[in-house]
C-alpha cells in the first residue's frame, strides 16, 4: 500500500496537472461579427448591436471562461459540491455564448426573401409553406415569457424540422436534441432600444435581414 506521504504527492501532482492544463486550455473569445455595426440598419440599429455583442455577449464569454476555470479547479480537488453548484453558472454564460455566435450569422444586410433548395423543401415538409413557418415561427418567438430564444432546429430522429423556444439562454440541442438552424433572441436587450416594448414589431421586421444562406448551411452540416 502507498504510504500517507505518497498518497498526498500523487495527489498534489494530479491536482497541479490539471489546473496546468487548465490554464493551457485556449480560453473562448468573442467572435467577430461578419458585419460593421450599423449593416443591419434600420432593421437593427448600430447602437444596439454595438451593445449587444461589445458587452452583452463579451460578458458571457468572460463569465464562462471564468466558470470553467472554477470547475476544473473544483474537478481536480474532487469538490463534487462545488462542481455541481457551478452548473448553472456554465449552461447560462455557456449558452449565451453559443446562442449569439449563431444568432450573428443568421443575419445578414443582403439577407430576407425566402429560403430555396433543400431549406425550403424541409420547411415546405414540415409547416405546409413558408408563410406557414414564418407565422408559427413569429407567434412562437413573441410569446415567450420574459427573456428567452425562438428557434428553427433539425431533429435527427424525425429527418424534420422543428420549432421550439428556449428560456433565457438556455441552448436549443442541450435542452430539447434538435440541432439549432436560426435563432431569434428576444431578450429585451436585442431590441428595446429601438423597437420598445414592441417585441412582435421587432421579430416581424427581423425577416428581412435573415441570412438563408447561413441557415442553408446549417441544415445541411446538420444533416451531415
Amino acid at each position: 500500500m502507498l504510504s500517507n506521504v505518497v498518497r498526498q504527492s500523487l495527489i498534489r501532482s494530479s491536482r497541479t496537472t490539471a489546473l496546468l492544463i487548465t490554464q493551457a486550455r485556449a480560453k473562448h473569445e468573442l467572435p467577430p461579427l461578419p458585419y460593421a455595426y450599423n449593416a443591419l440598419e434600420p432593421t437593427i440599429s448600430g447602437e444596439i448591436m454595438e451593445l449587444h455583442h461589445s458587452r452583452h455577449h463579451q460578458t458571457y464569454v468572460n463569465n464562462l471562461n471564468a466558470a470553467e476555470e472554477k470547475l476544473a479547479e473544483a474537478v481536480s480537488n474532487n469538490n463534487i459540491s462545488g462542481v455541481i453548484a457551478l452548473q448553472g453558472a456554465l449552461r447560462f454564460n455557456g449558452g449565451g455564448h453559443i446562442n449569439h455566435s449563431i444568432f450573428w450569422n443568421n443575419l445578414s444586410k443582403d439577407g430576407g426573401g425566402i429560403p430555396s433548395g433543400e431549406l425550403a423543401d424541409a420547411i415546405a415538409t414540415s409547416f405546409g409553406s413558408f408563410d406557414n413557418f414564418k407565422a408559427k415561427f413569429s407567434a412562437a418567438t413573441i410569446a415567450i415569457q420574459g427573456s428567452g430564444w425562438g428557434w428553427l432546429g433539425y431533429c435527427k430522429e424525425t429527418n424534420s424540422l422543428k420549432i421550439a423556444t428556449c428560456a433565457n439562454q438556455d441552448p436549443l440541442q442541450a435542452t430539447t436534441g434538435y440541432v439549432p438552424l436560426l435563432g431569434i433572441d428576444v431578450w429585451e436587450h436585442a431590441y428595446y432600444l429601438q423597437y420598445k416594448n414592441a417585441r412582435n414589431n421587432y421579430v416581424n421586421a427581423i425577416f428581412d435581414i435573415i441570412n438563408w444562406n447561413d441557415v442553408s448551411n446549417n441544415y445541411r452540416n446538420a444533416k451531415a
